[in-house]
Formats: C-alpha cells, structure tokens, sequence
C-alpha cells in the first residue's frame, strides 16, 4: 500500500527541504559522537564491550535511517481515481467535496495545503521527512520515531557514564563539550520521546491529531449534555494496534510490511 514517489522525485524533495537535510545531518552527527567520541572514550571501540555496544548503537540508527525513508518516500495515501459517495451512505458518514481538489474526498481525508492534495487519514504534514503522515505511511514514521528515541536514549547513557568522576578529562573545554552534548541528548531523546507517547496515544484509541483537535470539543459537549463520548473509530485497543502495525506481532517492527492496509477509503464506525 505505502507506494514509494519514485527515486528521482524522493531525491528532488530531499534537495528542496532543509528541514529534512537538517534531520539527516542530526542523525549522521548523533551517530558519529556516540560511537567514535563517546563510546569510544567510555569502553574503547578495540574492546568487546565496545564492539558489541557499537554493533548495536548501529543497528538501531540504520532501523530508524531506513523508516525514515519510507517515511518520506512512501506516498501517504492519496484518494482513488474511482472513489465515489455511498449514496445510501451506510456508514453514516458524510462524504465531502474538495473544492481544490475537485473531487469527492472519504471519511478522515483532508486537503493538506503544503502537499496542495487531499491525503487519506491524514494525521498532519512533517516538514522533518517533507511529505504527510496519512494512512499509507504512519507505520514506517512511528517506527522512525520509536527507534529514534531509543537511539537518543542509548546515547544518553554513554554521556552520563563519561560525566562521571571515574574518567578524567585532561582539557576543560572537552568536559564542557561533553556536558553540551549530554544536555542536547537529553533534550532530543525528551521530545523524540513525548512525540512517541503521543501518537501511541493516537494509535491505541484510532485517532489522528487532526481528529483529537475534533474530539475535544465533541468530549465537551458531550460531558456537558450528560453524554459519555466516544471516538466513532476506536474498535479498542488491541485492534486500534493491528489496524496500523497489523496482525503479525512479528512485522511490527518492519516499515515496509504495509500489506494489511487497504485502499483507505472506508471505516468502521463504532457509533452505529
């Protein structure tokens, strides 16, 4: 389902984002300190300690390189030529127009106005892999994010272990650079982090950031009629998760195994 935009077109986005270039030079830089600065400094890259932390530092920056770009390359989801409303509309969801579009849209698609199309499910658009998160690509862009924060994470601690009064600094300003950039660790892995919490939120309860905003004043006016508010998509936890990672706990982890998604055009509503 997550159909790549092509090698030529991924590259031409890539040249024309700086926040993307910007995200990637994070990564090579993140990657670079921890193994040869950090970790070398912390155990010795020739020990086997070290090896075997390198070895696994690595695997974990290449997992979040390689979902990041079926992140960007993928295409988030995009409305089918053949799409039509359900006259008898059994769903009791309304199916509307896009004026820019000049097409019919389904349930959960909206105009993203960077993109300048209507995308499926769209959750919101990320400058950092310049391209949407919709229906098509929201599994390979929370992967990214998860094998992001562990990554930060795992470099954290090598930071804090050098900070410590067991290894000697020889020159003050190193110390200060190593201080510097345990404090910039700590704050990516903190917000890579919130991120994740955040949109295991989302999954867990089959919503999309555009859809909470919606839902916040739904809930209120629910609470305030004496109602009990419930999202109409949440089928509950356990199949909010298989509807976006799949049923196979085993290809979770793996960005490009997207064959559960269908054409993204019709859900099942929980309020009927």
């Amino acid at each position: 389902m997550a159909r790549r935009r092509g090698a030529v077109a991924a590259v031409a986005a890539a040249l024309s984002s700086p926040a993307l270039l910007a995200a990637l030079s994070v990564m090579a830089l993140g990657y670079y300190s921890t193994v040869f600065v950090f970790l070398d400094h912390w155990l010795g890259l020739g020990t086997t300690a070290g090896a075997a932390h390198a070895a696994a530092f690595s695997l974990i920056v290449a997992a979040c390189f390689f979902s990041f770009l079926c992140a960007a390359a993928a295409d988030p989801g995009s409305v089918p030529a053949a799409f039509s409303p359900d006259a008898e509309d059994p769903q009791g969801l309304k199916s509307r127009y896009c004026d820019k579009c000049c097409m019919y849209k389904p349930a959960r698609t909206h105009h993203c106005k960077v993109c300048k199309r209507c995308v499926l499910k769209m959750d919101h658009h990320c400058v950092w892999i310049n391209n949407c998160v919709g229906y098509a690509n929201y599994k390979p862009f929370i992967i990214c994010v998860l094998n992001a924060t562990t990554g930060s994470l795992y470099a954290v601690i090598f930071v804090c272990d050098l900070l410590q009064t067991g290894h000697n600094f020889d020159i003050l300003y190193v110390k200060i650079i190593h201080i510097l950039a345990g404090v910039v660790l700590f704050s990516l892995c903190l917000t890579i982090g919130s991120l994740l919490c955040w949109h295991i939120y989302l999954m867990c309860h089959n919503m999309t950031t555009i859809e909470y905003r919606e839902a916040v004043r739904a809930k209120w006016l629910a609470k305030k009629s004496g109602q009990n508010y419930r999202h109409r998509f949440d089928q509950g936890t356990r199949k909010n998760i298989q509807m976006i990672m799949g049923t196979n706990v085993f290809c979770w982890l793996c960005p490009t195994a997207t064959g559960h998604l269908k054409d993204g055009t019709e859900f099942q509503n929980t309020n009927n």
